[in-house]
């Protein structure tokens, strides 16, 4: 195996990585801007209050993007899995 495989499938993993992750994370980030917001301006400053938004986000995100994101990462075992076979002993 060359090394020129390798740094490909490291780059697609990390690529696909943050495709898969983003959603969720863009979903708690801005729950958790709006949660501080909301905070700030009411003097709040409940440490725990942010987290049931988040929690709650992150769950809606995964059930929206959910089969999107198993859809990416069966197609990205599929192409390992296909370069494994192909590999020349």
């Amino acid at each position: 195996m060359d090394s020129s495989i390798v740094m490909d499938i490291a780059i697609e993993s990390l690529v696909v990585t943050i495709k898969v992750a983003l959603p969720v994370l863009a979903g708690a980030l801005s729950a958790g801007v709006v949660v501080g917001v909301l905070q700030a301006a009411t003097s709040i400053q409940e440490m725990t209050l942010s987290f049931i938004p988040k929690l709650a986000v992150m769950a809606i995100m995964l059930a929206l993007f959910g089969e999107w994101q198993l859809n990416v990462l069966m197609e990205f075992f599929d192409a390992i899995f296909e370069r494994v076979r192909n590999l020349e002993a």
